[in-house]
């Protein structure tokens, strides 16, 4: 059991999974022998060859700047809407209505006005990405507000501690989990409307690439783009997001 155990654990369960699954795609594009599935060799000789000589590179820097930029944004303004909605009940009775419209309201109605009102420019694609993710983000930072410690609290007076002390020093330790949960689902819904609002009213981007591709019926040119968004986000996350956790929460981590 143990030893099973130990195995899940090892980094080349991952491998097997996705060589799996490289292997099923590899049989299905052979046996279909159709130009709607191309095979992943011919895939990766596409994302190679847009590498070097297209425009992929460009498209996916265009892609992940729209995705920072939003993220940042709403995790700026939500955080700070999220815990003054956990800290002051009068600021969330009166919030607290317009947080689930936001939350209940499709993100393509939110894209839609942000174009028609603002036109198809940068800062309105940039604002209607955001928008859709800052209630999710007030959400969780309301619930971390609401979960602080009271005896910490009254520790930090007794210190006399400073504002900012007292934020860094006890407040910000409490939250971190909520910070690492909203980012965590930040990037992953950012990522999915970040290609809608490319699709629907920008000239660049992956979304306007796979938009292009698809009214010319090239599989293998969404294929390669999706390849290449989907290797990006891995690298993020495995390189980025969760080295940033681990390092944030080492006080929690048990020794082996």
């Amino acid at each position: 059991m143990r030893q099973a155990s130990w195995y899940m654990r090892g980094p080349w369960v991952s491998i097997v999974s996705v060589a799996a699954f490289v292997l099923i795609w590899f049989i299905a594009a052979h046996v279909a022998q159709s130009r709607l599935l191309p095979g992943p060799v011919e895939v990766l000789n596409y994302v190679i060859e847009e590498s070097l000589h297209g425009d992929l590179i460009f498209q996916l820097g265009i892609t992940l700047w729209r995705v920072l930029a939003a993220f940042v944004v709403a995790m700026v303004i939500g955080s700070a809407v999220g815990l003054l909605m956990g800290e002051l009940p009068a600021v969330n009775r009166v919030l607290d209505p317009w947080l689930i419209v936001l939350l209940n309201l499709p993100a393509l109605v939110i894209i839609i006005l942000a174009y028609v009102w603002f036109g198809l420019t940068e800062a309105a694609a940039i604002g209607a990405v955001a928008l859709n993710k800052i209630p999710n983000v007030i959400v969780t930072l309301r619930e971390g507000a609401r979960s602080l410690d009271p005896g910490l609290d009254e520790m930090a007076r007794a210190y006399r501690l400073t504002p900012w002390s007292k934020f860094r020093n006890v407040t910000l330790p409490q939250l971190q989990p909520y910070f690492a949960t909203a980012s965590r689902t930040g990037l992953s819904l950012i990522w999915k409307i970040v290609l809608v609002v490319e699709l629907l009213g920008r000239p660049n981007g992956v979304g306007f690439e796979l938009h292009l591709n698809f009214q010319l019926f090239n599989v293998t040119a969404i294929l390669g783009y999706t390849l290449a968004f989907v290797v990006v986000m891995l690298a993020i996350e495995y390189l980025l997001v969760q080295p940033l956790e681990r390092y944030t929460t080492r006080w929690r981590n048990k020794p082996v």
